[in-house]
């Protein structure tokens, strides 16, 4: 083989080229990874809203030695904390060995995907048919919704404070949900709108039963809405609630079923709600590989990013600078020095290049699946609106923590005015913390089955390892 060209070596030195997994990654590293994502799998099963996403994450904190705290709790040097906000959102940290003055690192994911929510008086009968009125959830695309198997989760609160959770759908045996559709026989003046006409918010309503209640003498009830009172009887019986109780409730419609392989190579993962546990599941196992870290590391995954993280349990709640008030009193430090300090990787997804729609996307500068974890330096829509656009010092910073050991590439998300999208970054740069947004690329998002890379997800795990450590 000849020796390369001074200017073919020059290229390599200077030039910038992203890398595919494929050829940087051995056998037994990607073997690595399809391990690292059978736990994943099994969380994002498990994790289907937020409050299952808690309940998940607390046990695997628990399990290995995290304890409960609330807010004022003491903290001691090398103790292992979790708050536990609501049910809906968690922050897990473990207190290093180095000053608090020194900043912690943080990384910030969100547990919400997009979904259909339950109107809190949704049951209602019409020709026979029970149905369950929705308002979805975060930023959909209506027409993926109906003609797919759909399972309800969540929970009600009855009169008297009791609380009960509800999952139908998703074992063995169980029925399933449907939004029902026009046949194409019929649906020639539908087929004349565009998507966003011809599927409607009000018209995405869940079809849950139609037999109607029978008396004990055997013969249907002469009562009206014969169907919906058979199936409130029978959510009475099982969960004992009654119809008022819809007011207390936070029920949604989700995907029935569970991550599986794609393709002959089991090397993509289809899956409900990637966006955004497939950052969050990587950023916790991270604060769970680094108990010998110097640092303070902390993890957040938030609810409410999918409708602007406002609310108790969103990103723009005070908790996040309360939290780190509270463990900076309990150790004695200035909390306005430890947040200047500190630095966050806002855990979140990107668009992943799709061959089939190349045009809403600038291929210099998009996230290519199987090329590992996407930095983006700044999200937003437009001119850069509405997004923390971090700084050349932050990002460079991070370029040198990641060394050899992940493999990493940059984005935006499409083309400038093709859309955009935020994320919790600039909600914790508000809070005078260095962020920048670091994820997994995906394809279908925000759809009911989305794709990731199994790679991607791996070296996504391995950005945050480095990072904490």
């Amino acid at each position: 083989m000849s020796e390369k060209t001074k200017g073919e070596m020059l290229r390599d030195e200077l030039f910038y080229k992203k890398q595919s997994l494929f050829d940087v990654r051995s056998i037994a590293e990607l073997d690595e990874a399809r391990e690292y994502a059978k736990g994943y799998a099994q969380y994002l099963d498990n994790s289907k809203t937020e409050r299952e996403a808690v309940k998940t994450t607390a046990a695997l904190l628990k399990d290995r030695g995290y304890t409960e705290y609330k807010m004022g709790d003491k903290v001691v040097c090398g103790g292992k904390y979790y708050l536990n906000n609501r049910g809906k959102s968690i922050f897990a940290f473990r207190m290093g060995s180095e000053m608090l003055s020194e900043g912690i690192r943080i990384c910030a994911a969100h547990i919400d995907s997009p979904r259909l929510d339950l109107k809190q008086n949704p049951l209602f009968e019409d020709n026979g048919f029970g149905y369950l009125k929705t308002h979805y959830y975060g930023g959909i695309r209506k027409y993926q919704w109906p003609t797919i198997q759909l399972a309800l989760h969540g929970v009600v609160t009855k009169r008297g404070g009791e609380t009960v959770e509800i999952t139908i759908g998703e074992d063995a045996g169980d029925p399933v949900f449907v939004i029902t559709d026009l046949l194409p026989h019929l649906s020639r003046e539908q087929d004349a709108k565009t998507l966003n006409r011809a599927f409607t918010g009000e018209g995405l309503n869940l079809l849950i039963g139609s037999t109607p209640y029978y008396e004990e003498d055997g013969t249907v009830t002469k009562v009206d809405e014969k169907v919906k009172l058979n199936l409130m009887a029978m959510l009475n019986e099982k969960y004992g609630i009654v119809e008022s109780d819809f007011m207390c409730a936070e029920l949604c419609a989700v995907p029935k079923g569970r991550a599986v392989d794609i393709g002959l190579d089991r090397w993509l993962m289809g899956a409900y709600g990637h966006d955004d546990k497939v950052c969050a599941y990587p950023a916790l196992t991270a604060l769970l590989d680094t108990d010998n870290s110097v640092h303070t590391v902390m993890c957040v995954l938030a609810d409410k990013e999918e409708t602007g993280s406002d609310g108790t349990t969103g990103m723009q709640c005070s908790l996040l600078s309360d939290l780190i008030d509270e463990l900076c009193i309990s150790m004695n430090v200035d909390s306005r020095v430890c947040r200047a300090n500190s630095m966050c990787l806002s855990a979140d997804v990107n668009a992943g290049f799709d061959p089939l729609y190349p045009d809403v996307f600038e291929k210099r500068n998009c996230a290519i699946v199987n090329c590992g974890v996407v930095m983006s330096k700044y999200t937003g829509s437009g001119g850069k609106y509405s997004t923390n656009d971090a700084s050349a010092e932050f990002v460079g910073k991070i370029r040198d923590m990641f060394g050899e050991e992940v493999l990493w590439q940059t984005a935006e998300l499409g083309r400038i005015d093709a859309g955009g999208g935020g994320t919790v970054a600039k909600y914790v740069a508000n809070c005078n913390i260095d962020t920048v947004d670091l994820g997994v690329p995906v394809l279908s998002m925000h759809a009911p089955f989305e794709v990731i890379s199994k790679g991607d997800l791996y070296e996504t795990h391995k950005a945050f390892r480095a990072f904490c450590k």
